[in-house]
Formats: C-alpha cells, sequence, structure tokens
C-alpha cells in the first residue's frame, strides 16, 4: 500500500506542475493583452521619459522625411472589342463589359420607414420609489412646490394626483413623473379608494371651440374666455377627496399630515437637494 502511494505522488506532482504552468501562460497572456505604456504618469503631469527621450526610444527619426508609395489598382476594363462583319461596319466595335439597365423608373420608389410611436403607444414604467398613496412633491407647473398624494398611473404613463383640495388648493390633475420627488410619507389603504372609471386620459382633455371670424366692431370687444371646471369635475374632486380625508383622519399623526400637505416645499441657503433625505 505505502509503495502504490509512493509512487501515485510523483505523478499527482507532474499533473499539478502541468496545470500551473497552464495557469501562467494564462496569466502572462492577458498581462501581455493588457500591456502598460513605456512612458506613464509618475504625478502631478510629470511623466516617466521626456518627449526627447522618447523620441528616441520610438526611433521616430527614421520615418522622418519617408513616404510610402501609393499603391496603384489595376483598372478594370469597361469594355471589350467585338468583331462586326460587313464591309462598311468598321471591322470591330467596342461594347459594355457590365450592361446598363433597360428600364429607368420615372419617379423614386417609396420606401417603407418604422412609423414613429407616439407617447401614448410607448411602454411606461413606473419608478419604484412612486407607489399609491405616496405624498410627492411638485416640481413644475402652477401647483409646484405643493405636496400631493400619488393615486394611479393613467394609461398615458403620467400619474394621477391630488391635493387634497381641501388641504392646499391642488384638484385632481395629471402630472410627468420627472415632474415629481417622491417622499417617504405613504399613506396607507389607498389602494381602497374607488376612482371613477370615466377618469383616463381623455377626461383631462380641454374641448377647444373654433373661433369666430372677427368683424369689424368685434376687435377690441371680444375676450379670451378662462378655464371653468365642469360640474362633473367637482363631483369627481369630492368623492375622491372625502375618502383620501377620512384616510388622513384615521392616521394616528393626522394633524402633523394635515399641516404637512398644506405647506410649501422650498430650499433656504445651506440647503441642498442631494443631500436631504425626503
Amino acid at each position: 500500500m505505502a509503495d502504490s502511494k509512493a509512487k501515485d505522488a510523483p505523478a499527482k506532482g507532474k499533473v499539478a506542475a502541468a496545470k500551473m504552468t497552464e495557469r501562467d501562460q494564462l496569466a502572462a497572456r492577458e498581462k501581455l493583452k493588457r500591456g502598460k505604456p513605456r512612458n506613464y504618469n509618475l504625478g502631478n503631469g510629470v511623466y516617466r521619459f521626456s518627449r526627447a527621450k522618447m523620441y528616441h526610444k520610438k526611433a521616430i527619426y527614421k520615418f522622418i522625411g519617408k513616404k510610402t508609395p501609393k499603391a496603384i489598382k489595376p483598372k478594370k476594363e469597361a469594355f471589350k472589342e467585338k468583331p462586326i462583319h460587313g464591309e462598311k461596319n468598321g471591322g470591330t466595335r467596342k461594347v459594355l463589359i457590365k450592361k446598363r439597365k433597360n428600364y429607368y423608373p420615372t419617379a423614386d420608389r417609396i420606401r417603407k420607414r418604422p412609423s414613429k410611436k407616439l407617447f401614448s403607444q410607448h411602454k411606461h414604467k413606473l419608478r419604484k420609489s412612486i407607489t399609491p398613496g405616496r405624498v410627492c412633491i411638485v416640481l413644475a407647473g402652477p401647483h409646484k412646490g405643493k405636496r400631493v398624494v400619488f393615486l394611479k398611473q393613467l394609461k398615458s404613463g403620467l400619474l394621477l394626483v391630488t391635493g387634497p383640495f381641501k388641504v392646499n388648493a391642488c384638484p385632481l390633475r395629471r402630472i410627468n413623473q420627472i415632474h415629481v420627488i417622491a417622499t417617504s410619507t405613504v399613506l396607507p389603504k389607498v389602494d381602497s379608494v374607488k376612482i371613477p372609471e370615466h377618469i383616463n386620459d381623455d377626461y383631462f382633455k380641454r374641448i377647444r371651440q373654433k373661433r369666430a371670424k372677427k368683424e369689424e366692431g368685434d376687435i377690441f370687444s371680444t375676450k379670451k374666455e378662462a378655464y371653468k371646471p365642469s360640474d362633473q369635475r367637482k363631483q369627481d374632486q369630492v368623492a375622491v377627496d372625502k375618502q383620501i380625508l377620512s384616510i388622513i383622519r384615521t392616521h394616528p399623526e393626522k394633524k402633523m399630515l394635515f399641516s404637512y400637505l398644506g405647506s410649501m416645499f422650498g430650499l433656504r441657503s445651506g440647503h441642498y437637494p442631494h443631500k436631504l433625505k425626503f
């Protein structure tokens, strides 16, 4: 038994040595691939070799003034001579090797191009930080600086948010998620809030009537009509806000939440947004 072990030991050693050599070879190849420039930065813009030293090391003086001759490509023959029979036909005639087309279209062919998809047809992802009931800070638009409650994402990818209106005068409206900062404050059980099915992207589109033709006496008398919310929108606002306000009232820190939603967000001197925790 002892003799057999002794015989196996040198054989195993040879295999290990062979493996080590393969590994060493691979490591050496990787080092060659990576390479390290001869002239590298020692620090503070000081290089190992000067420009004059590198001039001699690279032997640039050998190549100064030398010009490699331009390789002349052999020209392909466009014509070939063809014998022509007959006394008055000249005997030979030049004929194109590559014949031209017999038919040329009168108009360019219309190429099919992929149609540009509209924003509404894109696949819209929602940031992980934005969840139903999350209190968000609006960064753009007429309600910028206000804190709003996120309800759901619409088909167009825009966020449906509300103030509520009684707290900070922000109605039900759509907003892009790039104009929103998600805070750590979340209202519980907002998934249970029943939002009417007709509240979608078309619900927020304004109906713009065509302008009537101006007459001689109507130049200064006509005025632009200001936007007025419809009765339907007012009813929907009350219905949605009623459910959210009931959730806030059941919260143990309801006073703090009401004052938090009612206050405006702003930065003062010494406040940096990248250092703040929302």
